[in-house]
């Protein structure tokens, strides 16, 4: 299946191609491709690039087994949806294609991704507002920005995200491993967090919390207000990094990150001459068993 050129959609179509709404005990299988051929889309600056496919309230959702390429935007978008497996799929798109998430979930819960390969040039999943007990299991990543919770907290908003897994996934070459971004000014929660068994080949930043998130860091305007971060564990996350700080704990100056765990954690420098380090700002825990060392993880 392939999307119409760019200069074949009417302008009064918006922002996705295939929709799927209120249709539940959905089932999506197959072996086929999906391409939404979005390479006449990157250079745009257009606000109206396609998502490839959504499902909008689709309760009991099952997609499995299908190839998706060169979305526009993101190639799947999983929104207001309870119960959703998504299996057995490949996504990609060249590491310079801006904005093609792989895989972009919001106000949904109980949605398990397992067993799959995203090589995109953005978010291989991005976990947005409204999300709970998400769980991702046995996903390669690589290349793109990692799996993200967020961003949340823009526009002031107040955005919740909790109860969230990731469990055996392999990320290579990303900019990103495991991150937590949110805006400055906004306000709710992300909490409840587990990342454990992660395998990490010369990643940039394997393990960052980012608080202070924007378009552009040197413009952040300085807010008070944030989302409070709490209660993620890293567990048995190990491999090799590109950069000399793999661990960057980056959290909010008036919303402190609370009870955070680090346990087995072993990131080796892909430059061995480099001695590795980590970084915390107002982030509160425990560590034990990690290289490198993470004493500034204050109790």
């Amino acid at each position: 299946m392939v999307a119409p050129v760019m200069s074949n959609w009417d302008n009064d179509d918006k922002s996705k191609w295939l929709i799927f709404s209120d249709v539940n005990g959905l089932f999506v299988n197959g072996s086929g491709q999906v391409d939404g051929l979005g390479l006449s889309w990157w250079d745009c600056d257009s606000s109206d690039k396609k998502d490839t496919v959504t499902f909008h309230a689709c309760n009991n959702l099952h997609l499995s087994g299908l190839n998706f390429v060169n979305s526009p935007k993101n190639h799947i978008s999983i929104n207001t949806c309870e119960g959703a497996t998504i299996s057995n799929i490949n996504i990609t798109a060249p590491d310079d294609s801006p904005n093609t998430d792989g895989i972009d979930i919001s106000d949904s819960a109980h949605v398990q991704i397992h067993d799959s390969f995203i090589g995109t040039g953005d978010d291989c999943i991005a976990i947005n507002d409204g999300c709970s007990f998400i769980n991702i299991t046995n996903v390669a990543c690589g290349p793109g920005h990692g799996i993200s919770v967020g961003s949340l907290g823009a526009n002031e908003e107040h955005n919740t995200v909790e109860h969230i897994h990731v469990k055996n996934c392999n990320f290579t070459r990303t900019q990103n491993g495991v991150r937590i971004k949110t805006w400055p000014g906004g306000s709710g929660y992300a909490r409840n967090i587990t990342f454990e068994q992660i395998t990490l080949d010369n990643v940039d930043n394997p393990i960052i919390i980012d608080q202070y998130y924007c378009n552009g860091h040197d413009n952040c305007e300085n807010k008070t207000s944030n989302v409070q971060v709490s209660g993620v564990t890293y567990n048995r996350v190990h491999g090799t990094s590109s950069n000399p700080t793999p661990i960057n704990l980056s959290c909010s100056t008036t919303v402190p990150c609370t009870n955070m765990l680090m346990s087995e954690i072993d990131i080796k420098q892909v430059n061995q001459e480099q001695k590795n380090q980590a970084t915390c700002i107002n982030a509160h825990g425990i560590s034990m068993n990690t290289s490198p060392a993470v004493p500034c993880l204050g109790k």
